[in-house]
């Protein structure tokens, strides 16, 4: 399988992931719904993810993950189209869910078929251009599904999403190789690695992060809608623009690491700034809050491509415990993220909702610091 068509599959399948977000007001006005039961249409899809590194590494091991990705690839095709057919919000529910439990099967194959397929540097580089595949589908999951609401209807893009889904499936080759996917033998072994502290507390600051920043893009169409009397899609895609401009602050981040007597010391710094730009998202000021989007996207792309491998460095795990480990942590944030402080917002508004983040970003802020401190007097 050809390695542009697999960033290819990965951009479409993280569509699926994100199309919903942009469109949750659209969703809360047709079904006559809560901002926060709204956001549940993400925590739907996103608490499966958090569950399903602790389970499908055993699973789905000595299995073949081109089969599983065109397999998932064909469920996902179905359950879009059974997405647009849905009558009822709890029905919308359930689909999503279904992707959920879907998708770690398709992101799984992915990574294992990269990490069999290629070795030493071209690994490292494979790899990369597959976690900008998965920032590619995440910005124009939303865009896209913003700008064909706008233009066509919201089921139009569910459709293409769709047709690109089978379209990719079918031409998936049958691999000769005997590709496996490594994992650990015991889901126990997910909880030992917690003894060590440092690896917990990054674990906890990483929870954190994504917990603000699942929170704040799921709930962003109601504040441009309650705040700023932004009811269109397309420009509410717009905003989520700096998302995309966030993401290019991640290419820093090697040079940051550099300049940094220790990653910790880096981490801290970021989560001071991730603070602030939520001091400033509370803002009635749209293009101050704007601009404080676009830094807190940036803050957050720096401390997930900094987290990530130092948790790798510090782990004495094996690599698919570290990263499964990884993933639960920053996943069940965002599962939590995408529906509690949902209930905030529409008892008390943008200030009580971003005060809630903030008060979350200090303990990442907290965690991190407590643990670079601790590795310095170590």
């Amino acid at each position: 399988m050809q390695l542009r068509h697999l960033l290819l599959c990965s951009v479409f399948i993280f569509f699926v992931l994100y199309a919903p977000q942009p469109l949750l007001g659209l969703f809360a006005s047709h079904f006559s719904v809560s901002p926060a039961t709204a956001g549940s249409l993400m925590t739907a899809t996103m608490l499966p993810l958090a569950i399903a590194p602790l389970v499908y590494g055993l699973f789905l091991a000595k299995r073949n993950p081109l089969t599983i990705l065109k397999i998932a690839m064909f469920v996902l095709a179905i359950s879009c189209v059974a997405f647009t057919l849905a009558p009822s919000f709890e029905l919308l529910l359930l689909v999503r869910f279904i992707q959920g439990i879907t998708l770690p099967a398709a992101l799984t194959a992915m990574t294992s078929y990269i990490g069999v397929t290629y070795q030493a540097d071209q690994l490292q580089r494979n790899m990369t251009l597959y976690i900008g595949s998965t920032i590619v589908g995440g910005y124009f999951g939303r865009m896209l599904a913003a700008l064909f609401t706008d233009f066509l209807s919201w089921q139009s893009f569910y459709y293409v999403i769709a047709v690109g889904l089978i379209l990719f499936a079918v031409v998936i080759p049958k691999s000769s190789k005997t590709a496996t996917i490594h994992a650990a033998q015991s889901p126990l072994l997910y909880l030992k690695q917690l003894k060590d502290p440092l690896v917990l507390k990054l674990y906890g600051a990483v929870f954190c992060m994504f917990f603000c920043f699942a929170a704040l893009l799921n709930y962003l169409p109601f504040i441009l809608q309650d705040s700023f009397a932004i009811t269109n899609t397309r420009d509410i895609g717009l905003v989520y623009s700096g998302y995309l401009l966030g993401a290019l602050a991640s290419i820093a981040t090697p040079w940051l690491l550099r300049k940094s007597s220790t990653p910790w010391r880096l981490l801290t710094w970021v989560f001071v700034f991730y603070s602030l730009t939520m001091v400033l998202l509370m803002s009635q000021q749209l293009v101050l809050f704007v601009i404080a989007f676009t830094g807190f996207c940036g803050a957050m792309f720096v401390i997930h491509s900094s987290a990530a491998p130092l948790v790798n460095k510090i782990s004495n795990a094996p690599a698919s415990v570290t990263n499964g480990g990884y993933v639960s942590f920053y996943y069940s944030g965002g599962a939590l993220g995408s529906l509690l402080p949902g209930l905030v917002y529409q008892q008390h508004g943008q200030i009580a909702f971003m005060t809630v983040l903030l008060l979350v970003c200090l303990v990442g802020l907290s965690l991190v610091y407590l643990a670079g401190r601790n590795t310095i007097r170590g």
